[in-house]
């Protein structure tokens, strides 16, 4: 019976392995469906933009140039994505502007993750500035 026990652990314990290895292979990334359905929980407000800008400025002026419209040198050496027109190569939802934050735009993109560099709740404030820049285009 112990050793029943043991081996059922055993297997179960490889079975954990396999699937962690396999959601590594994968990206551990929220899917592209997944993240369309994701809902923002943090209300758009002049609070949530003015943290999101602060975000922006230190984590995303580099590449996106100051005012989102990625007309920086580096912006277009690396292809960054113009974040003020209506064009949403990666998904136009908070869902997937969220996960193109956390997560990274995939592979042909230079946009890496920024999952453990910014927190969640700044991601969201940060999706509603960016909301925020395509709004003052129009």
């Amino acid at each position: 019976m112990g050793q029943r026990i043991v081996t059922t652990g055993a297997v179960a314990g490889w079975c954990l392995v396999f699937a962690l290895g396999a959601a590594a292979e994968a990206g551990q990334g929220t899917s592209r469906a997944a993240a369309a359905k994701m809902k923002n929980p943090v209300a758009t407000s002049a609070a949530s933009v003015t943290a999101g800008q602060q975000v922006y400025q230190k984590q995303c002026r580099m590449c996106h140039g100051a005012a989102g419209a990625a007309e920086t040198p580096m912006a277009k050496k690396m292809n960054a994505s113009d974040l003020t027109d209506a064009t949403w190569a990666f998904g136009a939802t908070d869902g997937e502007i969220f996960a193109v934050i956390q997560d990274g735009a995939g592979a042909g993109s230079k946009m890496t993750a920024f999952k453990g560099k910014v927190a969640e709740q700044d991601t969201w404030h940060l999706v509603n500035y960016i909301r925020s820049l395509a709004a003052a285009k129009k």
